[in-house]
């Protein structure tokens, strides 16, 4: 089995936690902060944090037209919480000068599920994720307005979809890297497999 070199956007955001969980499925993680480290890797996860500062900073560190670019030319890429705003083709509520990377043809909504002290966890089944229930846990946590036909969702909660894959890019409202449980990162990780053959 062949192991992906992935990606963690480090500007912002759970970083730590996200490499964690790559190096227990058999990723090999680095962090990508300039357009040249991004340029090495296979795939790429977007971590959750806080999406208007990543935005800037991705823009500040002259990221933001590259990682579009290796979007569209079909890097596979993972977004969690703020990365799932990041991964989305329109943002409902955007403060100003927010842009995203885009890819997944859908339409979401910032901190949809409450502020942080409304925070929480709940038991989701996610298409195509072995095993029993994925924990999710939301902290202001973005849900899917809407999406277009290429797009799946995988899991929704309370009607609304917290779950929803594209090709090769995925993208969760909730934060599994914070839970010990690895079967998102593992599904990632197989997707980023396929595309080295």
């Amino acid at each position: 089995m062949s192991t992906p070199t992935v990606g963690v956007l480090a500007l912002q955001g759970d970083v730590r936690e996200h490499f964690a969980a790559l190096s227990a499925v058999g990723a090999q993680a680095r962090a990508v902060r300039r357009p040249e480290e991004l340029a090495e890797v296979d795939g790429l996860v977007i971590p959750g944090g806080e999406s208007t500062t990543i935005s800037k900073l991705a823009i500040a560190f002259g990221l933001l037209e590259p990682l579009r670019e290796r979007v569209r030319a079909g890097m596979p890429a993972y977004g969690s919480c703020a990365g799932m705003i990041m991964l989305a083709d329109k943002i409902l509520d955007p403060r100003s000068e927010q842009e995203t990377v885009g890819g997944i043809d859908m339409i979401v909504r910032r901190n949809a599920f409450g502020r942080q002290n409304e925070s929480f966890e709940a038991a989701l089944e996610v298409a195509g994720v072995d095993g029993g229930p994925v924990e999710g846990v939301f902290i202001r946590a973005p849900w899917v307005e809407s999406t277009g036909a290429r797009a799946q969702v995988l899991a929704t909660y309370d009607g609304h979809p917290v779950a929803v894959r594209q090709d090769r890019l995925l993208a969760t409202s909730f934060h599994p890297e914070l839970t010990g449980d690895h079967r998102v990162h593992a599904l990632f990780a197989g997707m980023v497999r396929t595309t080295l053959g």
